[in-house]
């Protein structure tokens, strides 16, 4: 019996290529006339995504059409489905269709443009590169739409020319310890590729070079590559150079931190967020393994959101075991989370990350996990982290009166839909906002710095970007979107108990996306930590508040503000690292907060840095009691 056979014109694609696609379909059997052809593009219409095309054949640009093997044209007609805003595109047969026959679907420009004026003219193919990406086509011989079982075309996106390279280091190294170095070669949307000049030559630098390692490398075809046992021989800020010697351009690693000797390192990662291009539900084991190989995160937790609707337990049940396996001590950490959306503003929006594998997922509807209180007391201290999360969105923000010290150890400062460190008003550069009325406005209830003053303690981090729940609605709106954020954990080793640890103990800090090396101290008193005036009797007359800062671009501003003032500007000129020092001499006592009842008086002072590109990091505070 003939087969069907389904290919694709070109049979290869170039990420973010606008063209002219062909997609071939032979039936192995005669198909009558009125017979009806459905075709998928199974694409989500984003800006990142496969274009979709007008069913106006009048257009001269981006259009669908089929023709048969006479060259007769057959318009297509634009299918809606229920709950989605996505179309299918719909074909009826003219005349038999006989097996052997071919019938082309032609995506992009109008019938009969000259061949030079397709490029412009044509259909824009998704931004990622993809193995096989497939199109749908479904046949009812019948008539009637009754669709079953469907054709598939496969087509191959490979990464397009090469625009850029990324140079992916450790933040923290020790003097003469030798690590490695990833170098990525990008096309243009961040995919990699080895689509150049056969002859390009890419030359390796950085500070305190020995004259006598000089590497050039070659783009391979797998379009990464791995130097291995880097060192440096004296302590100091690095950054790793490659240099296209074919064009002169110059790429830079972000800032890599030599210390003479400690143990410690910095770990960078995502807690609460999923990519534009994976979905994180649905699709996890692509998901980690963008985050891990793409993206060079240390750590990633999923965050799913609990309703029954957004994540099925069979869902769940994947998730867990992918979180699982992927959980690789020294290489990339994978924790079990979800988010738990309570009622505002007494409950809010909250990450929840457990310490374990294959954990329950926690969903309100069931007495149990109905609300927080519940929660906390069927957990221990250790065994959950509550992030609150979006804590100033009006309509979901979370004003911190049921704020728990055992489970709420660190709040999110940032994610791509802003900040909820302050208001606008306050000074707030990276609001919560919308410019129409269906999106989301700020809520100074949530507002972190409020939360700070009524003695609430916890660490920084930031969420990245998401589009599921509550969220959903945002990414299609005019609400404002922001770069998405990353968290920095400083901790001794790269396991999950060790990086838990270090976020029970505040031992981090929240950036919007870029990796900035943000060190803060009071009297050698490391950020996220509380400290008293008994063990520092000093301090009544002088905090003495040092730190360093290396960035991926110029610094603006380093920014020291105690209990949610700003009491010293930092303004270095053209610069990306440097250390810092100031001697708070004003006298303790005149600017406390009541530490409530039966608690001392304290301050609190943490560091925000802004580079000239505007991307923001904020350490995570320090907390001084003031006991008589």
């Amino acid at each position: 019996m003939q087969r069907s056979i389904c290919y694709c014109e070109p049979a290869i694609a170039r990420a973010g290529d606008v063209s002219t696609w062909k997609f071939i379909y032979t039936p192995g059997t005669s198909l009558p006339k009125n017979t009806k052809l459905k075709f998928d593009m199974l694409s989500t219409d984003r800006n990142i995504d496969w274009q979709l095309p007008s069913t106006n054949i009048k257009r001269k640009t981006n259009t669908i059409y089929a023709h048969l093997k006479n060259g007769e044209t057959i318009q297509a007609k634009k299918i809606d489905l229920p709950d989605t805003d996505i179309p299918q595109f719909e074909f009826v047969l003219p005349s038999e269709l006989k097996s052997g026959q071919p019938f082309t679907i032609v995506v992009g420009a109008k019938k009969g443009t000259d061949k030079s004026k397709e490029k412009s003219c044509g259909n824009m193919c998704q931004m990622y590169i993809q193995r096989r990406r497939s199109f749908l086509l479904y046949i009812d011989s019948t008539g009637k739409g009754n669709y079953e079982e469907s054709e598939v075309f496969n087509l191959d996106i490979r990464g397009n020319k090469l625009d850029s390279i990324r140079v992916l280091t450790p933040s923290f190294v020790a003097k003469n310890k030798r690590f490695d170095v990833i170098v990525r070669f990008e096309d243009e949307h961040g995919n990699l590729t080895s689509l150049t000049d056969e002859d390009t030559l890419i030359e390796l630098h950085y500070q305190n070079l020995r004259e006598n390692l000089n590497w050039k490398l070659f783009v391979p075809e797998t379009g990464f590559i791995t130097l291995p046992n880097l060192y440096f021989n004296e302590e100091g800020i690095y950054k790793i150079q490659l240099r296209n010697l074919s064009t002169g351009d110059a790429f830079y690693s972000s800032p890599i931190k030599c210390f003479t000797n400690d143990e410690t390192h910095l770990f960078w990662g995502l807690l609460h967020g999923e990519s534009e291009r994976v979905d994180s539900t649905e699709n996890i084991e692509n998901c980690l393994r963008y985050f891990r190989d793409d993206m060079a995160l240390n750590f990633f937790a999923s965050s799913c959101f609990e309703d029954v609707e957004e994540t099925a337990t069979d869902t769940w049940k994947l998730i867990s075991q992918n979180i699982t396996d992927f959980n690789e001590a020294d290489r990339f950490l994978t924790m079990q989370g979800f988010q738990w959306h309570g009622d505002s503003p007494k409950e809010g929006i909250r990450q929840i990350i457990y310490n374990g594998d294959n954990k329950p997922l926690l969903r309100k509807k069931d007495s149990k996990s109905s609300s927080l209180k519940r929660i906390y007391k069927n957990s221990t201290p250790g065994e959950i982290i509550s992030i609150p999360s979006f804590t100033m969105g009006k309509g979901f923000q979370y004003d911190f009166s049921q704020y728990s010290p055992e489970f709420e150890r660190v709040v999110e400062i940032y994610n791509a839909w802003g900040s909820s460190e302050c208001t606008a008003k306050a000074g707030n550069t990276l609001p919560i906002n919308c410019e129409g009325g269906k999106g989301v406005k700020e809520s100074s209830e949530g507002s972190v710095q409020n939360a700070l003053k009524k003695n609430c303690r916890f660490g920084f981090v930031a969420g990245g970007l998401d589009d599921r729940g509550i969220y959903e609605d945002l990414y299609e709106s005019d609400q404002d979107q922001y770069t998405p954020g990353l968290t920095a954990i400083i901790t001794g080793e790269h396991s999950r108990e060790s990086l838990l640890k270090a976020l029970y103990n505040r031992s981090c800090y929240a950036t919007t996306g870029e990796r900035i090396i943000l060190g803060f101290f009071i009297a050698n008193i490391p950020m996220g930590q509380e400290v008293t005036t008994k063990q520092k009797p000093g301090f009544v007359v002088n905090r003495h508040i040092s730190g360093y800062v290396a960035g991926t671009s110029q610094i603006k501003t380093i920014e020291i503000i105690r209990n949610s003032k700003v009491i010293e500007t930092i303004e270095p000129e053209g610069v990306e690292d440097l250390n810092f020092a100031f001697d708070d001499m004003t006298p303790i006592e005149k600017h406390t907060f009541d530490g409530g009842k039966g608690k001392v008086p304290f301050v609190y002072y943490y560091i925000r840095v802004t580079q000239e590109d505007d991307h923001i990091a904020w350490s995570s505070p320090i907390w001084i009691d003031v006991v008589n």
